[in-house]
């Protein structure tokens, strides 16, 4: 492993050659495109003003690959390249790097939204983008090729899952009563968090969204596609849907932050749940809820 390491380390400044300020800035902002912060802000755009059965199996099958990728990385503790050769690192990071975190998930989320379009678009998204963004770890010696690799083995590994299993687990969970399913997601949530119990961020979210959207489903269940109306929602209308779940999505996110206890407390793991949670729940239902009272969507028939 080592002489793995010390050759990925040489890799990584033959890349940098090619360094310079603005290319630096542009490898930051593709690599954005992997991280997080664009997850949250693309799967309740799909959710709210696409299609919301895309938008919660997007939003399931990535939390899911995130754990994974989470587990793996707790397991191996593997360094950063910049750890081990401070003069290769143009970021910084604070997990543990392999597997790389950006190409799974990149591979996994991209390669999902890319199987919805038509080529050229969908390659691009699909293969592409997932290749590009893993290029850019590199360039920011925030990884090892070996990261990298084994992220998209990891990322394309659950696309097969997905695409294999998906459609039949959806029709068995749909085939049984909520109480069934409520159950499932539960129990999930629970596996993921004592599993995993240093970070219950992805199980709080998991948990939210996915009782969130059975219990929309049962109770209300809007359609993204529509207006109040009944028809095809306008453009106006799907921004002021987007802007408002977004914004109480970030108040969430930030002021339960500010009000919930700090990782010195021993209840913290418990409050970072409920914090997910909420967000997660806010988006599968609380949203939806709030834009039929608007009259900003429409109900399925």
């Amino acid at each position: 492993m080592e002489k793995t390491l010390l050759w990925g380390i040489e890799l990584i400044k033959s890349i940098q050659t090619i360094e310079n300020p603005v290319l630096t800035v542009i490898m930051k902002v593709i690599t954005s495109l992997g991280s997080e912060f664009a997850y949250l802000a693309i799967i309740p755009l799909v959710y709210w003003c696409v299609d919301e059965r895309k938008g919660v199996r997007l939003g399931v099958t990535l939390l899911l690959s995130a754990w994974l990728n989470s587990v793996l990385k707790a397991a191996w503790r593997q360094p950063r390249p910049y750890e081990l050769d401070p003069s290769v690192g143009r970021a910084l990071e604070k997990s543990y790097g392999l597997p790389s975190g950006h190409a799974q998930g990149s591979l996994t989320f991209w390669g999902l939204v890319g199987s919805w379009m038509r080529a050229p678009l969908g390659l691009i998204l699909a293969i592409g983008l997932p290749l590009l963004i893993g290029f850019t770890r590199l360039y920011l010696g925030v990884h090892f090729p070996s990261d990298v690799l084994a992220g998209w083995l990891l990322g394309g590994g659950v696309l097969v899952v997905y695409f294999l299993l998906g459609d039949t687990l959806e029709r068995v969970l749909s085939a049984s009563n909520i109480r069934i399913q409520l159950l499932t997601v539960v129990a999930v949530a629970f596996l993921m968090n004592a599993l995993h119990p240093e970070d219950t961020s992805l199980g709080g979210v998991f948990f939210g969204l996915g009782a969130g959207y059975l219990l929309m489903q049962a109770k209300f269940p809007f359609s993204a596609r529509l207006g109040a109306d009944g028809q095809a929602a306008k453009p106006g209308t799907l921004a002021i849907r987007y802007l408002l779940g977004l914004a109480v999505s970030t108040a969430l996110y930030l002021g339960l932050k500010k009000v919930f206890p700090s990782e010195t407390s021993s209840s913290y793991a418990l409050f970072r749940f409920l914090r997910y949670g909420l967000v997660g729940a806010w988006v599968s239902a609380g949203a939806p809820w709030v834009f039929l009272r608007l009259k900003l969507v429409g109900i399925k028939v």
